[in-house]
């Protein structure tokens, strides 16, 4: 393949892809991934692993821990998904994207090792085997690897991680992992492995019963985050970080903890991040603790992440927030609550593979809706979103693309107005 511009479009029309077209490019084995795995001579044992699953917060959480692993020094590799801009955000080492030409001579010597083979792998699949070469080919001292999908049959289950994480369980993607938290949950707990110390977010009566018997059958530690910390204080500095105190039963352990992602959903995801590193240390890393501030205090300088309540413009206050299931939404919403404006502009698409009603049902009366599609064939059409908010008391105009709906809601504001634009992480990645 000659250039770049032709590998993408290879990755894009040649292979399912699930961002794009939804259930039909979920494989629901990893034979595929096992068969890419040993094409290359297992690349996924070269380097140690960190594994984040969950339904929200998965990726605050990978970047954070890549940040303070990257400022203790050692060379990390961060696998996240899906891109917001660019494919290759997709695959870093400390923070560099993958180069242009690793992706077409990788893709090349695929499709030239694949002629006898003859796989189909989905686009996930190959770009997780892409990961890990490049991984292995930067002598990566540990990779962080946030799973795309579920948990159990994600291909980056292959995978014997330092710790697994689950951050935590909401209702999404019911039609493959399940329409109740427990069968959810049971989903991402196959990430669990043989005495591997497993980290989970967020306690919650359905889920928790479904890790523990899970990490007992695997004979693998298992801790709740929420129940060794808690964020006792947290305030928006000045300087656009959040300030936190975290502390350990009734003793202040991390005073003034800065953190340069401003959701307030992230109060919970550090705690997470916390116990992990604690782990990490125990297990051997060299993680002091100037590394966890500096590194906190540092991601998206670190580690470039995007759409997370990222602020894009003043006067009118402009936000972006990638949460788009019931579990992020509720937390968008407060966040929304708790800022100062005047009139409030919501500029919103969703994919049509999903159930909204949830989602609507959280959203503010009070807003001038945009109601938009984001330019991929799971996008909901912007009528029938329309139609379905209506009966939620959500009232506002259609627009056929993002950009319409943003420079409306633009045009309409005023100077102490708050526009958002959400709903779905591909309406975010148009804006950006």
């Amino acid at each position: 393949m000659s250039n770049y511009q032709d590998t993408i479009d290879y990755l894009y029309s040649q292979l399912p892809m699930y961002q794009r077209t939804g259930p039909a490019a979920y494989k629901d084995t990893l034979e595929n991934t096992w068969a890419l795995d040993k094409m290359y001579d297992h690349p996924h044992l070269a380097f140690k692993t960190i594994h984040v699953a969950g339904t929200n917060g998965k990726g605050s959480v990978s970047h954070m821990l890549a940040s303070v692993l990257q400022e203790a020094g050692y060379k990390t590799g961060l696998y996240t998904s899906p891109h917001l801009k660019d494919f290759r955000e997709r695959i870093r080492v400390n923070g560099a994207m993958i180069p242009e030409q690793q992706v077409t001579d990788f893709v090349a010597s695929f499709r030239e090792k694949n002629e006898t083979l003859q796989l189909e792998p989905s686009f996930f699949e190959l770009t997780v085997l892409m990961a890990f070469e490049h991984f292995r080919n930067e002598k990566v001292d540990i990779a962080v690897i946030e799973v795309g999908l579920g948990g159990r049959l994600d291909s980056t289950n292959i995978i014997t991680p330092e710790v697994s994480v689950i951050t935590n369980i909401s209702l999404d993607h019911v039609a493959l992992l399940g329409n109740t938290i427990a069968q959810i949950a049971s989903e991402k707990a196959g990430i669990i492995k043989k005495q591997v110390p497993v980290v989970i977010g967020e306690s919650d009566n359905e889920s928790t019963d479904v890790f523990l018997q899970k990490a007992t059958e695997m004979n693998a530690l298992v801790f709740f985050a929420d129940r060794e910390f808690s964020c006792t204080y947290s305030m928006l500095l000045p300087e656009g970080r959040q300030s936190f105190n975290i502390k350990r039963s009734n003793e202040l352990v991390y005073p003034g903890l800065k953190l340069d992602l401003l959701g307030i959903y992230q109060r919970k995801n550090i705690l997470t991040v916390l116990k992990t590193l604690e782990l990490l240390k125990i297990s051997g890393w060299n993680i002091e603790e100037k590394y966890i501030y500096s590194g906190l205090k540092n991601v998206t300088k670190n580690t470039a992440l995007l759409g997370r309540w990222q602020i894009v413009g003043h006067n009118p206050l402009i936000v972006c927030d990638t949460g788009h299931n019931e579990g992020g939404i509720s937390q968008v919403v407060e966040q929304i609550r708790n800022a100062a404006w005047k009139n409030l502009h919501i500029v919103f698409g969703m994919v049509n593979d999903k159930s909204i009603d949830h989602v609507l049902a959280l959203l503010p009366k009070e807003a001038n809706y945009y109601f938009t599609r984001a330019n991929i064939p799971r996008a909901l059409d912007e009528t029938e979103l329309q139609a379905q908010a209506e009966k939620f008391g959500l009232e506002g105009k259609k627009f056929k693309s993002v950009q319409e709906a943003l420079h409306a809601a633009k045009n309409n504001a005023g100077e102490q107005d708050m526009i958002f634009v959400g709903g779905s992480t591909f309406v975010v990645a148009e804006v950006l």
